[in-house]
C-alpha cells in the first residue's frame, strides 16, 4: 500500500496532471484535494488532449475511482457537464465520487470574483491579482465565513433554500444576481442527477488504506500559490501543499508514504505577482511558443523564465518532498546553455538560497544569480522513442548532468522525468537509496 501526494513545486502549470495520470496506473483511488474549476489538468491520450477541471485524473483509467474531495469548491452544473462530455467521448473509464463536504461554488461567486478584481484595479492601478474569475476566492471566503453550501446540502431543498437566502443577504453590494428561485431549482435538478455520486468520501479512503490499496492525492495549483506560504496576495485561496492535501482528503499524515514535487525544467507564471527569473525578452517568448504555454482553463499566455532553485528548495522544505518529477525537458532541447537560478541578491546585499521573503514587494526586488549549464540536443521523435524503449540510460548526458545538479542543489532525488506531452513520455528513474534521505535518488539509473 502506498499513499502518495503530488504537489506543484512552482507557480502551477508544471504538468501535475500528466504526472498524476502516469501514477494513477497503479492507484485504486485518485483524490483531487483542493481548488475548483479554476484549475485545468491537461492529459494527452491516444484519442487526443483533454482538460480536466473538477474531476480527478483517475476517472480516465479503468478500475480507478476519481474522488473530488472535501477540500474542493465544486461548481455542480459545470461538474456534471464535464462528466457528461467525457462520457460522450468514451473516456469516463473509472468511477466518480464527490465529497458531501465539498463546498458549492455558485454563479454569485463568479460575479463577486469579477467585482472584487475590478475594485482592486479601480482603487490602485496594478493591484489586480489576475484571477480566473471562476469564483474560487469568494467561494472559499464564504466557506471560512460559514455562509456556504456544501454538496451534501443540495439534496435537502429546505436547507438549500435557507442557506441561499442567508448567502444572498451578504451580497447586497452585487447586481445582476440570478433569482434565488431559479438558482435553487437548477441546483436541485443537478443534485438529483449527481446524488448517486455524492457521499462521505473520507471513510471510503480510510477503508482503502486499511485494505492496503494505493491512494494518490492530486494537488491543484501549486505550493508557491498557497494562501499562507505563497507570494501573497498573488495566490490562490486554498492550501495546495502537502499539508493541504491531507486537509482536503481526510487522510492523516501518518499514512503518507511519498510526497512528489512536480517542477518544469524552466518556470512559468499566470497572472500578476513577483517572478524573479522571468525572461521578458526573446527567450521568454521562445519558451512560451515551444512549450505551448497557455492556461488550460483560461487560454491566457503564461509568463516564462528559467528554473528557480531558490523557490524549489523552499518548496521542498515546505512540503517535505521525497522525490521530484521534472517535466518538459524536451522544451529546452537544442539550446546551447540553460540558465538556472541558484540564489537571490537582495537590495541590501544579503543573499537568499532556500527561503523567500514573506512580502511580495520584497521578492519582486530580488536579483537572480544564474549558473549556466550546458544544454542538450533536441529530443526529436526518434530520441523520444529510444527513451521510451530503453529508459533513463538513453537521456542525453548533459540532460543527466542538469538533473544531477538539481539533486545536488535541493537534496531531493529526481525520480520522474517528463520528456513530451504524451502519457508514455514519462520515464521513472530507479532509486538508489532510501526515500526521503536527501539525495538518496540518483538523477538517472546507472
Amino acid at each position: 500500500m502506498t499513499v502518495r501526494i503530488v504537489v506543484g513545486a512552482q507557480f502551477g502549470d508544471e504538468a501535475k496532471g500528466k504526472i498524476t495520470d502516469f501514477l494513477a496506473a497503479d492507484a485504486r483511488y485518485v483524490v483531487r484535494t483542493g481548488g475548483g474549476p479554476n484549475a485545468g489538468h491537461s492529459i494527452h491520450l491516444p484519442e487526443g488532449a483533454f482538460v480536466l477541471h473538477q474531476l480527478a485524473c483517475g476517472v480516465l483509467r479503468h478500475g480507478v475511482t476519481g474522488v473530488s474531495g472535501p477540500g474542493m469548491v465544486v461548481q455542480p452544473i459545470a461538474f456534471e457537464e464535464e462528466m457528461r462530455e467525457l462520457e460522450r467521448k468514451g473516456l469516463l473509464r473509472g468511477e466518480v465520487l464527490v465529497s458531501d463536504r465539498a463546498h458549492v461554488l455558485l454563479p454569485v461567486h463568479e460575479i463577486e470574483d469579477a467585482w472584487e478584481d475590478e475594485l482592486r484595479a479601480r482603487k490602485r492601478p496594478g493591484a489586480g491579482i489576475g484571477t480566473t474569475r471562476r469564483g474560487i476566492g469568494p467561494a472559499y471566503a464564504d466557506r471560512a465565513g460559514r455562509w456556504g453550501l456544501r454538496m451534501g446540502d443540495l439534496a435537502r431543498p429546505s436547507v438549500l433554500r435557507e442557506r441561499l437566502e442567508l448567502l444572498y443577504a451578504t451580497k447586497t453590494h452585487l447586481s445582476n444576481l440570478p433569482a434565488i428561485d431559479e438558482l435553487a431549482s437548477r441546483l436541485t435538478e443537478v443534485a438529483g442527477r449527481l446524488a448517486p455520486l455524492i457521499r462521505p468520501t473520507e471513510p471510503v479512503l480510510w477503508e482503502a488504506v486499511a485494505r492496503g490499496e494505493n491512494v494518490l492525492l492530486e494537488g491543484a495549483q501549486s505550493a508557491l500559490l498557497d494562501i499562507d506560504f505563497g507570494t501573497y496576495p498573488f495566490v490562490t485561496s486554498s492550501h495546495p501543499t502537502s499539508a493541504g492535501a491531507l486537509v482536503g482528503s481526510g487522510i492523516p499524515p501518518t499514512e503518507v508514504d511519498e510526497v512528489i514535487g512536480v517542477a518544469k525544467a524552466y518556470s512559468t507564471r499566470v497572472g500578476s505577482g513577483p517572478f524573479p527569473t522571468e525572461d521578458s525578452g526573446e527567450m521568454g517568448q521562445y519558451l512560451q511558443r515551444v512549450g505551448g504555454e497557455r492556461g488550460a482553463t483560461t487560454g491566457r499566455p503564461r509568463r516564462c523564465g528559467w528554473l528557480d532553485l531558490v523557490m524549489l528548495r523552499y518548496a521542498a522544505r515546505l512540503n517535505g518532498f521525497t522525490s521530484l518529477a521534472i517535466t518538459k525537458v524536451d522544451v529546452l532541447g537544442g539550446l546551447d546553455e540553460i540558465p538556472v537560478c541558484v540564489q537571490y541578491v537582495m537590495p541590501d546585499g544579503t543573499t537568499l538560497r532556500d527561503v523567500l521573503p514573506s512580502q511580495a514587494d520584497d521578492l519582486d526586488k530580488a536579483q537572480p544569480v544564474y549558473e549556466r549549464l550546458p544544454g542538450w540536443p533536441e529530443l526529436h521523435e526518434r530520441a523520444k522513442e529510444r527513451i521510451r524503449r530503453e529508459g533513463a540510460h538513453s537521456l542525453p548526458s548533459t540532460l543527466r548532468r542538469f538533473l544531477a545538479r538539481i539533486v545536488e542543489e535541493t537534496g531531493v532525488g529526481v525520480e520522474y522525468v517528463g520528456f513530451g506531452p504524451a502519457r508514455e513520455d514519462t520515464v521513472r528513474l530507479e532509486p538508489t537509496g532510501l526515500r526521503g534521505s536527501g539525495a538518496g535518488l540518483s538523477a538517472w539509473n546507472g
